[in-house]
C-alpha cells in the first residue's frame, strides 16, 4: 500500500501558503493602472465603469488563469519528475513544452483551421514532442544524457516556431512571441473557457495517476514486483503530463521552469509527505509562482509588459537550482 492518500497534520505553513495566495491574489486585482482601493473594490465589482471593466473583465480572469496555468505546470513537473525519478525532468527539457508551441504557431502562422484550438494543436504538439525525445534517447546512458538530448529536441522545436514567427504576417507576429516567451496579456473569460474542457480530462487522469506514480518513484524494478505494469504505467504519465502542459501552452504560451521550481519548494515546505499532499503542494506553489510574476510583469515597467515565461525562467532556474543543490548537500551529509 502506498502513502498516496496517508493523512498527515497539516503544517502552519500551510496556512502561511493560504494567507499569501489571498494576499497576491488580492493585490493582482487592485495594482495596476488604474489602481483600485482595497476599500472599492465592493463598489467596482457591483458598479458599470471603468473600475468594473479592469477588476472583472480584465484583471480577474487574467488571475483565474494565471493561477491555474501555474497549479498545472507544478503538477506536472511533479508527475514527471517522480515517474523519471529525476529532479531536473521538466516539460521544457522532454520536448513536451516546445512541441506544443510549436504546433499551434504553425496553425497560426499558416492560418491551419483546427477544431478545439489551440488545445487540439497545443495537445499534438506537446505529444508529438515527447515522442521525439523518446525516439532519440534510445540507447541513451544515464538521466544526464536523456536530459542532454531532450534539450536538443526542445531547441529543434523552438526552431520550428521561430521559423512560423518569421514566415507570419505582422497580424500574427505579436500572437506568436507570446507562444514563443509566454504571456497571459489578452486573457479574457473567453480564454479561461477555452481551457476548461482540457483541464476537465487532465486533472482527474493526474489525480487517478498518482498512485501509479508512488510506485514508479520506487524503480522499475520495485514497481513490477507490485504489480505494476512499468513501462506502460511511465507511458501513460507522459500522456497525461503532455494533456496538463497543452491547457496551460494553448492560451499562454510557454510559461517556463515552474514545473521545475514548485515541486523543490513543496518537498523543502513539507518533507516526508505523501504524495498526494505533494501534488496539492506543488499546485499551489506553481499557481503563486506564476501569479506572482505576472504582476511584475504588467507593473514594473508599465507600460512595457515583461513575458512572464521569462520572469518565470529566471526565477525557477536560480531558486530552483539553488534549493536542489542544498537538498542534496543536505542528503550528503547526513550519510
Amino acid at each position: 500500500m502506498t502513502d498516496v492518500w496517508r493523512r498527515r497534520p497539516v503544517p502552519a505553513a500551510a496556512l502561511g501558503l493560504l494567507v499569501t495566495g489571498a494576499a497576491l491574489a488580492l493585490a493582482a486585482l487592485v495594482l495596476g493602472r488604474p489602481v483600485i482601493a482595497v476599500t472599492q473594490l465592493p463598489d467596482a465589482l457591483a458598479g458599470s465603469g471603468l473600475e468594473h471593466v479592469v477588476l472583472t473583465e480584465l484583471r480577474a480572469p487574467r488571475l483565474v488563469l494565471g493561477a491555474v496555468a501555474g497549479a498545472v505546470l507544478g503538477l506536472t513537473g511533479l508527475l514527471l519528475q517522480e515517474s523519471l525519478r529525476n529532479p531536473l525532468a521538466v516539460p521544457e527539457l522532454l520536448g513536451v513544452s516546445s512541441g506544443a508551441a510549436a504546433a499551434v504557431a504553425v496553425t497560426v502562422a499558416f492560418g491551419i483551421a483546427v477544431p478545439f484550438a489551440p488545445l487540439l494543436p497545443a495537445a499534438v504538439g506537446a505529444v508529438v514532442g515527447v515522442a521525439l525525445t523518446v525516439l532519440a534517447v534510445r540507447g541513451a546512458v544515464g538521466p544526464a544524457a536523456v536530459l542532454l538530448i531532450g534539450a536538443g529536441v526542445s531547441a529543434a522545436l523552438r526552431a520550428v516556431l521561430l521559423a512560423a514567427l518569421a514566415v507570419a504576417d505582422a497580424r500574427d507576429q505579436g500572437v506568436l512571441v507570446r507562444y514563443l516567451l509566454g504571456s497571459l496579456t489578452g486573457t479574457t473569460w473567453g480564454t479561461v473557457g477555452a481551457a476548461l474542457p482540457g483541464l476537465l480530462v487532465a486533472v482527474p487522469l493526474a489525480v487517478l495517476a498518482l498512485p501509479a506514480v508512488a510506485l514508479l518513484r520506487l524503480g522499475s524494478d520495485t514497481a513490477s514486483a507490485l504489480g505494476l505494469r512499468a513501462g506502460a504505467a511511465r507511458t501513460g504519465v507522459l500522456g497525461v503530463a503532455c494533456l496538463l502542459t497543452a491547457t496551460v501552452v494553448g492560451p499562454c504560451g510557454s510559461i517556463a521552469w515552474v514545473g521545475f521550481l514548485a515541486p523543490q519548494l513543496a518537498a523543502r515546505t513539507w518533507p516526508g509527505a505523501g504524495l498526494a499532499a505533494r501534488a496539492a503542494g506543488c499546485a499551489a506553489f506553481g499557481a503563486l509562482v506564476v501569479v506572482a510574476a505576472d504582476l511584475l510583469a504588467r507593473t514594473v515597467l508599465y507600460p512595457v509588459e515583461l513575458p512572464v515565461g521569462g520572469l518565470t525562467a529566471a526565477v525557477a532556474v536560480l531558486l530552483g537550482g539553488a534549493l536542489l543543490v542544498a537538498s542534496r548537500r543536505r542528503r550528503a551529509g547526513d550519510r
